[in-house]
């Protein structure tokens, strides 16, 4: 590779290498417990075979919850902002079922869908009750859309006026047993962006200061500052939604350093000195990083999978363009959020190992449609009350097309799911029951699990053939060498 085009990576070379060094065993050790004892879960992480592992520590049951694991960072995918309306902290669906809908419907009119990108969002209500047609300012990255095939014909055919979408929004409109899929209601971005929104006060305080504070665009933050996100923004949404994944990791960790700093110098006055000692600053900012240096990583242009359509001999300008599409994320980012104290974050080393961590994790962020639970309620009710509630409901399941089932969908970091290894004949798995409706990771037995059995998870389809399994596999970086794939490798 060349020289790196960020002068940062020169500068703070030792700080980035410190950075980004492995935890210590014990810094792992005491990290993992801190978590697993505030979860209250049956499991230890310690190091085995392939690294980090989790093991049971105590017997499961078949189908028996595991853990639920709590995002560190997580973003919903920008397209499916389109389809579904969720907290930004959380990722509950908010609102009510005729919010979702109506939504949906009236944003698709407008030509945008689950299969086009769209810009930023704008829909700065304080709850469904006040949500007009006419507040929606939603902007496309693509103006000239092409047809959408048979899907998207359906629902031209089968439009809804827009007035009705407008009374179904404002809840003017109430669908028949809609009752029984309540949500929470909307809250508004404290700093008045109008981008995000959430499901209670507490979500929409913690995301502010975890995460949204230095990212909001809202009428709260410098207008300099302000122009310079929206740019960055828009250039993540026309390129890789992984870009504000890994603005929420940087924004996350400056907020941490702040408040250790403001912790410290509270404590104790001689830590004024802080201000000016660079040594300390920086001993603050490797603990704020903390959380952060337990993913395993690598720099996002050297792990990402070559695509199918480029040639082996293009890989090495494949994996340079790659590289300037992150620098050049990283500089719109920090021409908004930069901070001199935390500048080793704003490296491209850093950068692009962070965007790494998420491309070997690969962890899905997924919450399941109460619209889709509402419609199988509706086709299920006795012949005697489905007749009406259809006639009522059919022509919004008609317009809403195949697409009527969407679910949540974006990205994750998950501490304790990320060090889970990975088996082609697993003993659990990644599963949503019926009543986990936040973006949480739930982990469930597929069979018993003795204490001190290590607990495995399948990164793929586990069903496919042992070639499939392994060419898929690449993408993380390893090849499978688990019991059943040695018995199906042959000789």
């Amino acid at each position: 590779m060349e020289k790196s085009p960020c002068s940062l990576d020169v500068e703070f070379a030792d700080r980035i290498a410190a950075l980004l060094a492995p935890p210590s065993p014990e810094s792992k050790k005491e990290y993992f417990d801190d978590i697993i004892r505030r979860q209250n879960h049956g499991i230890k992480v310690k190091d085995g075979k392939y690294g980090k592992g989790v093991y049971a520590n105590v017997d499961f049951r078949e189908e028996e919850l595991i853990l639920k694991d709590q995002m560190l960072v997580a973003s919903q995918h920008i397209s499916n902002k389109v389809d579904c309306l969720v907290c930004s902290y959380c990722f509950r669906f908010i609102g009510s079922v005729e919010l979702q809908i109506g939504r949906k419907l009236y944003l698709q009119a407008l030509g945008l869908s689950v299969k086009h990108e769209c810009g930023i969002e704008t829909l700065a209500n304080d709850s469904e009750d006040d949500f007009q047609t006419d507040s929606m300012d939603v902007e496309s990255s693509n103006q000239n859309h092409n047809s959408e095939g048979s899907s998207s014909s359906s629902r031209k055919e089968n439009a809804i006026p827009e007035g009705v979408l407008a009374s179904l929004m404002n809840r003017n409109l109430i669908l028949p047993y809609s009752d029984q899929f309540s949500l929470p209601p909307v809250f508004s971005c404290n700093g008045g962006c109008g981008e995000e929104h959430y499901c209670s006060e507490l979500c929409a305080e913690a995301d502010w200061e975890s995460f949204h504070s230095l990212l909001c665009t809202g009428n709260k933050s410098d207008p300099s500052q302000r122009e310079a996100l929206v740019k960055f923004m828009e250039h993540a949404n026309k390129t890789n939604d992984i870009f504000i994944l890994a603005a929420k990791v940087i924004s996350s960790t400056i907020l941490r350093y702040k408040r250790l700093k403001e912790s410290h110098l509270r404590r104790e006055v001689q830590y004024a000195a802080v201000n000016g000692n660079c040594a300390s600053c920086f001993s603050l900012l490797l603990e704020a990083w903390k959380p952060v240096s337990m993913g395993f990583k690598k720099r996002w242009w050297e792990c990402v999978a070559l695509p199918d359509d480029v040639d082996l001999g293009d890989e090495v300008s494949f994996r340079m363009e790659i590289r300037d599409l992150a620098h050049k994320s990283l500089q719109l980012l920090k021409e908004a959020i930069f901070v001199q104290e935390c500048a080793p974050l704003f490296s491209l080393d850093v950068y692009g190992h962070i965007i790494g961590m998420f491309e070997l994790n690969n962890l899905d962020l997924v919450v399941a449609s109460p619209v889709e639970d509402y419609f199988i309620y509706i086709d299920d009710l006795p012949s005697s009350l489905k007749t009406e509630a259809e006639r009522l409901t059919r022509p919004f399941l008609d317009a809403l097309g195949d697409d009527y089932s969407v679910c949540c969908e974006g990205s994750a970091f998950f501490p304790l799911q990320s060090c889970m290894n990975h088996s082609c004949c697993p003993n659990a798995k990644a599963f949503k029951r019926e009543e986990d409706k936040d973006g949480q990771a739930t982990i469930i037995a597929l069979r018993p699990i003795a204490k001190g059995e290590e607990v495995t998870i399948s990164y793929i389809d586990e069903e496919l053939p042992y070639e499939e399994r392994q060419a898929l596999l690449v993408d993380y970086g390893f090849e499978c060498r688990c019991p059943r794939c040695l018995e199906e490798e042959g000789p």
